[in-house]
């Protein structure tokens, strides 16, 4: 009983809402032509942090399931070389990525034959499914609140 009420706040933090705006709301605010603005003494564009909230979801997500796993370069792999998309077809790649990976963690997360308190399939000792899902949602709430000053900074989200 504990176990499902633990999973199911941990989905409800994962999608946003709860503490911040969630990613999904702000994309649909960011015109394309925007996205690889950076704001006065910003050194990072919506694309950019974006970018790094879908790498860093995709990574702990590989990191939790995959026999293949092989740990990133930081911080080279995990920032975009540009500050924009080349184009809106890879930008509208970018996030469908995002929501594939989101999805395939929500359902790592529910799936009950998953232990919440055991090391991941490449973890050790402590990183455990509640640490690493922990891990996204901190991660993606502190870098959701830089993509709300971004907005801010733009004219763009006036709430």
């Amino acid at each position: 009983m504990i176990d499902q009420a633990v999973r199911k706040q941990l989905v409800k933090h994962l999608h946003g809402g709860e503490a911040f705006v969630p990613v999904s709301k702000m994309l649909q605010e960011i015109p394309f032509h925007q996205l690889g603005e950076r704001p006065k003494d910003l050194p990072y564009s919506f694309y950019e942090l974006f970018y790094h909230i879908m790498y860093t979801q995709k990574d702990i997500l590989e990191f939790c399931v995959s026999t293949n796993y092989k740990t990133s370069d930081w911080p080279n792999e995990y920032w975009p070389e540009h500050k924009q998309p080349k184009s809106e077809e890879d930008w509208e790649t970018l996030q469908h990525e995002y929501t594939s990976n989101l999805k395939s963690l929500t359902a790592f997360i529910e799936d009950t034959s998953n232990s919440l308190t055991q090391p991941v399939k490449n973890g050790k000792d402590e990183q455990t499914l509640l640490r690493e899902s922990l891990l996204v949602v901190e991660h993606t709430a502190y870098h959701t609140g830089q993509l709300l000053v971004v907005l801010r900074c733009l004219g763009l989200h006036t709430s």
